[in-house]
């Protein structure tokens, strides 16, 4: 589906109401919904402003994260939420941690969760299907195992940082303070006493 078709589903807009909006025929959209027609660029800035949408989503097919990300516009739009405060995440590539905002409106916040967490599982899905037959299977299994059953636990929390840590995933400047520092100290320990 291309991201006109799914805008115009998500704002509840018929073809002809579009139409009119952009002073054009029904049957110009209807083709540019067939992929018949390319969009001309001079509609795309009306678009851009109707929908409060970049114009790169009107003629794209949209992944799920596209999707999500035009929801979260449109609920931008609607609301007009605030932002509260901002909260430290750690950046794609690990090497910062990045302010996030954190907005008066929680369904905002709730597509932002989102967000992320289809971002993280395509990642996850990326690395698991870099090569035909995995060497470490074993391992993805093991951390989803983990991720349902201890996933709350801080003992795990504080070891996944502190392997990041030791494989120089994250920078050394990156931490949850010093109780972190103490134990990453002991577990590197134990691990140069083993020769990892």
């Amino acid at each position: 589906m291309i991201g006109l078709q799914y805008i115009l589903g998500l704002y509840n807009m018929q073809q002809l109401e579009l139409a009119d909006r952009l002073g054009i025929k029904k049957q110009n959209i209807n083709l540019w919904l067939k992929g018949k027609q390319n969009i001309p660029k001079k509609y795309l800035p009306t678009l851009e402003k109707l929908f409060h949408v970049d114009r790169a989503y009107f003629t794209k097919e949209l992944d799920e994260i596209e999707k999500l990300e035009i929801q979260k516009e449109k609920l931008k739009s609607e609301l007009q939420p605030i932002i509260k405060s901002h909260e430290q995440v750690l950046s794609e590539g690990a090497d910062h941690l990045k302010d996030v905002p954190v907005y008066d409106k929680e369904e905002i916040n709730a597509i932002e969760r989102s967000i992320e967490k289809a971002r993280l599982i395509q990642r996850f899905k990326e690395t698991l299907e870099a090569v035909d037959k995995h060497p470490y299977m074993d391992t993805y299994r093991i951390i989803v195992e983990l991720l349902e059953r201890a996933d709350s636990e801080v003992i795990l929390h504080k070891t996944i940082q502190g392997l990041a840590h030791y494989l120089n995933v994250l920078p050394d400047d990156i931490t949850t303070g010093e109780e972190q520092e103490e134990f990453e100290s002991a577990l590197f320990d134990v691990l140069d006493d083993y020769n990892y």
